[in-house]
């Protein structure tokens, strides 16, 4: 089954998890562009969604969910999102698409998260991808020297630049072996935003296509 088909699938599938009347947390990316599609054949049965990025409230826009604030909507029952690394325990890597920050946001703020993915992104190790870490831009230098003391070796996203307006260093070379550990570790460092490491806070469900793993 090729990864397109897959990540159709997956999206298509989320669906079954979003209950009536729901306000709907969203993440970003090519398979949550495929649930966004999805609920918009549904969203007479939600009061609408919570978006992590632009992006998506573009598509929420177009296809005329609302999109609320999470100020406004408060605690959600519902988080679906992509992943770049997703480990046997659920424990994921994100941030491929530099939407990190609002996305850890959502998922701590959600009592459930689905996470959507296609087979390719099954690792029994985090750390092939590299780990995205949004920063305050003063403290890139900085972050850099503390990623390379432990043992990873930091490249700056040039050009890119959050939703928060903040610059994202991909970290290589890692074989995330303590993935909990480590995030709390990182998240120690003065100018760190946020890490893409959701392992504190794994998904509670993980579908590879249609299915549930």
């Amino acid at each position: 089954m090729s990864n397109a088909n897959e990540k159709r699938l997956a999206g298509e599938a989320a669906i079954r998890h979003v209950e009536d009347g729901a306000i709907v947390g969203v993440g970003t990316g090519s398979t949550v562009a495929f649930f966004i599609n999805a609920l918009a054949d549904i969203k007479d049965r939600i009061q609408g969604a919570v978006s992590s990025s632009e992006q998506s409230t573009a598509q929420l826009n177009k296809l005329g969910i609302p999109v609320l604030s999470l100020n406004d909507a408060g605690p959600l029952t519902l988080y679906v999102d992509g992943a770049d690394e997703c480990d046997p325990h659920k424990r994921l890597i994100k941030g491929g698409g530099a939407a990190l920050t609002r996305e850890k946001i959502i998922a701590a703020a959600s009592a459930k998260f689905v996470c959507i993915i296609d087979s390719s992104k099954q690792v029994d190790l985090l750390g092939k991808f590299p780990l995205p870490i949004e920063v305050i831009p003063m403290a890139r230098s900085l972050i850099g020297r503390e990623v390379v003391k432990l043992g990873g070796q930091p490249v700056w996203r040039d050009g890119v630049v959050t939703d928060n307006g903040n610059w994202i260093i991909d970290v290589h070379g890692w074989q995330i072996t303590d993935p909990v550990s480590l995030e709390s570790q990182l998240n120690q460092l003065p100018g760190i935003v946020a890490v893409g490491l959701f392992a504190r806070r794994p998904a509670d469900v993980v579908l590879v296509g249609d299915r549930e793993i």
